[in-house]
């Protein structure tokens, strides 16, 4: 399929009166790829722009007009943000407020994540970790004049994923407010395939480095150059692969890996 068609399996084409977002697996999230129905248009040209928040406006005055017009008839929403999925975009703001929470490395971090899954008894009592494969190399063995820059990929992705929650929680909250809440049901997807490892054993600023086969050009001074702006709309950036390993927990790899979970199954 293309903008001019066919678009049989388009949104629109597929059952959905009405469609707003983009088409395809990913998009930049302050200058995304936005289509309305099979019409590309160009996003609002505000410098607080952000695809999230964009498509909860969207989605939010649908509900509203929709109650307005037909409140005695049921609606289907497929809510479905870019988050958070690569590039991992958030305002400076949130991601902020996880600085220095990563610091401990990817393989403390996934033992603090077991500690708390069983905790949380989504994982047996007796469920141990698995170990951690040759091919991704042990935080201790990275750079140390490197690893300011790797964490804050992890700072920049909870940033990216918190606040993908408060949108998300917005459009709850709107159901709240118009009492619409309790007669509809929310199933919650998390994804298709575990935490992605296409990130470099570094991370990277401009993911298009790895699918041009170009990540060389990435240098660590050029990582380093750019640590204060990731996440912003300068960059279209992703997390090393020890953090996707990390967030696969407990299982033993990540997404490309199709024949374990974490390959095809999110960390739990």
């Amino acid at each position: 399929t293309s903008p001019i068609g066919p678009f049989e399996h388009w949104p629109t084409g597929s059952g959905y009166e009405k469609f707003y977002g983009f088409i395809g697996g990913d998009t930049h999230q302050y200058t995304p790829a936005l289509m309305d129905g099979t019409t590309p248009i160009e996003p609002p040209d505000d410098p607080n722009y952000h695809l999230t928040a964009d498509m909860t406006d969207k989605a939010i005055a649908w509900i509203r007009q929709q109650d307005a017009l037909a409140p005695d008839k049921p609606f289907m929403m497929y809510f479905s943000t870019g988050a958070t999925h690569a590039p991992h975009h958030a305002p400076k703001e949130w991601v902020d407020k996880y600085k220095g929470q990563f610091d401990q490395g990817w393989d403390k971090l996934r033992e603090e994540t077991l500690s708390r899954q069983k905790e949380l008894g989504v994982v047996p009592p007796d469920c141990e970790l698995t170990p951690r494969h040759d091919e991704i190399p042990a935080w201790d063995e990275m750079d140390e004049n490197l690893k300011p820059f790797i964490s804050r990929q992890m700072e920049v992705y909870a940033g990216f994923l918190e606040h993908t929650d408060h949108h998300i929680g917005r459009l709850v909250d709107t159901l709240e407010d118009m009492q619409l809440l309790d007669d509809t049901l929310i199933y919650v997807i998390i994804g298709d395939n575990g935490a992605s490892a296409e990130g470099t054993l570094t991370g990277l600023v401009n993911e298009f480095c790895i699918i041009n086969a170009a990540a060389d050009l990435e240098t660590d001074e050029y990582k380093l150059a750019h640590m204060d702006v990731l996440g912003g709309p300068e960059t279209f950036n992703h997390y090393a692969v020890g953090w996707a390993h990390a967030m696969d927990t407990p299982y033993q790899w990540t997404k490309q890996v199709a024949s374990h979970w974490g390959g095809t199954r999110n960390g739990t």
